[in-house]
């Protein structure tokens, strides 16, 4: 058997050509790689995203909003990260770690950036006064579990998604290293909504819309091919609870819509700039 240890170099340098499917879009250095300026379009917000986990944070948050009546019209335009969209000098300009999803709130004044999907849905939150309790330990408990999310889903995107789908070899100690530590994050999550509807409580929050689009879909089966019968999903039936109901809300199932460019045509939206664009512009309709 050939020896595939690998022994790393005193200094590390960057093989383009190491990095497996994602070698186009990874790079050991930040800023932009082209000049390209980004649409604007007629709403307060303009949502630059793409309809991964992260992305669809930010799109079930707009379309809750709107579900309950607030004015929060967006413009979300599809940033394309394989062709490098995130490296164009518009995006950088708004998000310099040319990550999805970046948001420019021009409702006021002087336009605001704002980058990393936490930050964006805190900043929507305070804005609106909705789905983050105002003060207290309600707001804490929602911020503990926001944060959570922040800090746990690498590992099970990055980490185990990533060995498991993606990586151009498969080896059993980063997959199993990995889907370990997913599995306790399972744990961690059933044994808090065994007791709850909702992850901090009786309400319906950004902590939810945060952590749903990594694990509940993770939950229903959605994500890393067949993880969900290699992880054992159904056994944790308190996140499967709460997956399924957060699944079934209305807003949930739009703001999965909005950016996707994968999958089923009907669920694609490549752009959103009204409400009726999921009637009329999803790609079964208007094709390729």
């Amino acid at each position: 058997m050939a020896d595939t240890t690998y022994t790393p170099p005193k200094v590390w340098t960057w093989d383009a050509e190491s990095g497996g499917k994602f070698a186009s879009t990874n790079r050991p250095i930040a800023g932009a790689t082209h000049d390209k300026e980004l649409p604007v379009g007629k709403h307060p917000f303009q949502l630059y995203s793409l309809a991964t986990p992260n992305g669809v944070k930010v799109t079930i948050m707009f379309e809750e909003l709107l579900a309950a009546g607030h004015d929060a019209e967006y413009d979300a335009w599809l940033i394309d990260i394989g062709e490098g969209d995130q490296f164009g000098s518009g995006f950088v300009e708004i998000n310099p770690n040319s990550k999805i999803p970046a948001l420019l709130d021009r409702s006021r004044e002087t336009p605001v950036r704002v980058f990393e999907s936490g930050s964006i849905l805190m900043h929507l939150a305070e804005k609106y006064g909705a789905f983050l309790p105002a003060s207290g330990a309600a707001r804490t408990e929602t911020l503990n579990w926001l944060f959570w999310q922040m800090g746990s889903a690498p590992y099970l995107g990055g980490g185990f998604g990533h060995f498991y789908v993606y990586a151009p070899e498969k080896y059993e100690y980063p997959i199993s290293r990995f889907a370990m530590e997913v599995k306790r994050q399972l744990d961690v999550l059933d044994r808090q909504l065994a007791t709850r509807d909702f992850i901090a409580g009786e309400n319906y929050t950004i902590a939810d819309m945060a952590i749903w689009p990594w694990y509940g879909q993770l939950a229903l089966g959605r994500t890393y091919d067949d993880a969900g019968t290699f992880l054992d999903v159904g056994s944790y039936e308190h996140v499967q609870r709460w997956a399924k109901a957060i699944d079934a809300r209305p807003a949930v199932q739009r703001g999965r819509m909005v950016n996707r460019s994968f999958g089923e045509p009907e669920m694609q939206l490549h752009e959103r700039h009204d409400a009726a664009d999921f009637d009329t512009q999803t790609q079964d309709k208007i094709g390729s």
